[in-house]
């Protein structure tokens, strides 16, 4: 069974600028590239529109290729996202991949090539999600060693810490208020909003 082929990567693109360099990058189905401007909100995104809009210009809403699977989107959005940068790391993007919270500790030393950092950040985001969906769909809740085990984040390397990287995702979704702990168990459960 092939996966399905309805998605596709988009660009907002600043027409008051030339040429129009895009401020944006996304993937979706549908109308998913106009709902930015239907929906105009408070974030970097939404003021940038809000500024191009008060300027009597309209958003150029840009599809860049047609046709993808959902993980072939995903990938080529990571990509461009990475190409570009975010404003947040000197890049031209508003895309806000940062998940807030993380500490900013760098060695002076330490070479960061461009666009690692917003990889980096797209690739938690997802791990993120299938750690909430796993959680969601199990009400009695899941315990970290199941979600290591279930997803194919444990590690094999020689140190004692082998679920390490569902523990971090636990304790983020945990800080976000997504996660919580069931009381006198190992379990953590979905918060309902």
């Amino acid at each position: 069974m092939t996966e399905a082929k309805g998605y596709y990567v988009y660009a907002l693109k600043d027409p008051t600028s030339s040429p129009a360099l895009p401020f944006y990058i996304g993937k979706g189905t549908g109308t998913r590239s106009y709902a930015h401007l239907v929906n105009v909100d408070n974030s970097l995104k939404g003021q940038r529109i809000q500024e191009i809009q008060a300027a009597g210009k309209e958003v150029l809403v840009v599809r860049l290729i047609d046709d993808l699977t959902e993980l072939q989107a995903l990938r080529l959005e990571a990509e461009l996202i990475a190409a570009f940068g975010t404003q947040a790391s000197g890049g031209l993007l508003t895309n806000t991949v940062m998940p807030s919270g993380l500490a900013r500790k760098a060695r002076g030393s330490l070479v960061v090539p461009s666009g690692v950092k917003e990889k980096a950040q797209i690739g938690l985001a997802l791990l993120k999600e299938a750690l909430l969906e796993l959680a969601q769909a199990n009400e009695q809740g899941v315990t970290n060693a199941e979600a290591a085990s279930l997803l194919g984040l444990r590690s094999d390397y020689g140190g004692g810490s082998k679920d390490y990287l569902s523990y971090s995702l636990i304790g983020l979704l945990m800080r976000e208020g997504k996660l919580e702990r069931v009381a006198n168990s190992k379990k953590h459960i979905a918060r309902v909003r």
